[in-house]
């Protein structure tokens, strides 16, 4: 799931980038066989590749795995896009919940979190 890890299988661990330590920390996580796991900010790296990498690695240790995913994601837009169900927090508080799909459509998640304006034209 990591290749990178396996390049680096001989060096100690504290002396990963932060990304790589992220890694395999989810993999010792995944060792455990868990029936969830909570995921905070999923972005290894800056570049938009790797972002897209681990969206898409997110949502294949959901399906593989049958994991329940919970992740905290700033980025609502990718975090909608692999999500079954989801929750819209303002200040500590659910404002807004249901199947993903129904918020990525939500005219006021689009203003709000997807800098999308329906009335403008934006698609």
């Amino acid at each position: 799931m990591f290749p990178v890890l396996k390049d680096r299988r001989k060096q100690l661990a504290g002396t990963l980038s932060g990304g790589e330590q992220q890694m395999l920390a989810i993999g010792r996580a995944l060792m455990a066989k868990p029936k969830l796991l909570l995921l905070g900010r999923t972005e290894y790296g800056a570049r938009p590749s790797d972002r897209q990498r681990n969206i898409t690695l997110d949502s294949r240790m959901r399906d593989k795995y049958g994991l329940t995913v919970l992740l905290v994601e700033q980025n609502a837009r990718s975090a909608l896009k692999i999500a079954n169900t989801g929750y819209v927090l303002e200040t500590g508080r659910i404002m807004l919940e249901g199947p993903a799909e129904d918020l990525l459509m939500n005219r006021d998640v689009q203003r709000a979190y997807l800098g999308r304006d329906l009335d403008a034209g934006f698609q």
